[in-house]
């Protein structure tokens, strides 16, 4: 199917970047610790995924969950990061750094983009902490970035509608604004339709049972609410396809 949506999976292990390739996704974020927001994964995680999948493969570049504002060691290992995701063959790096004031600190971030040419980068959702996203949206236009993830600066993309259409408009094809947080195939058409977004970034997960048969009532090792402490969370081949297949019938119906 002739289709102008880009559908991107955050992927939490390979299982998922496999699953993503199955369902027709055209671009992975791949990541660790995706109940921090997501990390940097290792290695070995990056590499054989690298070696499974052959769609466009973006490692996450943040070497710690909590705010975007990083010191001059961690800032180094962003640096390190970044040359490992080269070396590994892949496409491109998702990164976002914030000066104390909530501005993109375009110093930084430009550095890291330089580091990582010819690879592409995104600018993830360290955007939806800026103090004025629309100061922001032409701040990461000039440092080059590729895109923008954003959720319109709410808690998720359907909530972020009014802005994700304003930053639809302003961008003018300048950088493109992929929406995230919260993407299904129950509200994808409803995005499509009011934001013109042609973007979508979403991990299509769903909890699969642990395969343990003894599990001790005494003690929890997660005890995060909501989150299964004997599930596993991997993306859905079937869901990645209905997702991509909702929003591109959505698309078709409005030119």
């Amino acid at each position: 199917m002739d289709t102008k949506i880009t559908l991107e999976i955050c992927a939490g292990s390979v299982a998922s970047c496999i699953a993503a390739r199955q369902g027709g996704a055209q671009r992975i974020e791949l990541c660790d610790n995706l109940l921090e927001g997501g990390t940097t994964p290792s290695f070995a995680t990056i590499a054989l995924a690298r070696e499974k999948v052959d769609i466009a493969l973006y490692p996450i570049i943040r070497p710690r969950g909590g705010d975007f504002l990083y010191d001059g060691l961690e800032f180094a290992i962003m640096q390190k990061d970044i040359e490992v995701c080269k070396q590994l063959g892949c496409d491109g790096v998702v990164i976002g750094i914030l000066t104390p004031e909530g501005q993109v600190d375009k110093e930084r971030c430009k550095a890291l983009i330089d580091l990582a040419w010819p690879m592409g980068v995104t600018f993830h959702r360290a955007f939806d902490m800026t103090e004025d996203p629309l100061q922001a949206l032409e701040d990461i236009i000039d440092i080059g970035c590729e895109r923008i993830l954003t959720s319109g600066q709410r808690n998720t993309a359907a909530e972020g509608i009014p802005l994700l259409k304003t930053l639809v408009q302003r961008a003018a094809g300048r950088i493109a604004i992929m929406a995230g947080s919260g993407v299904r195939a129950h509200n994808i058409a409803t995005l499509v339709k009011e934001t013109g977004a042609t973007e979508y970034h979403t991990t299509a997960k769903a909890y699969t049972e642990s395969g343990m048969r003894y599990r001790n009532p005494h003690v929890s090792m997660g005890g995060i609410p909501g989150v299964p402490e004997y599930g596993i969370s991997l993306t859905q081949a079937s869901e990645v396809a209905q997702i991509l297949e909702t929003a591109t019938r959505a698309y078709q119906e409005i030119l």
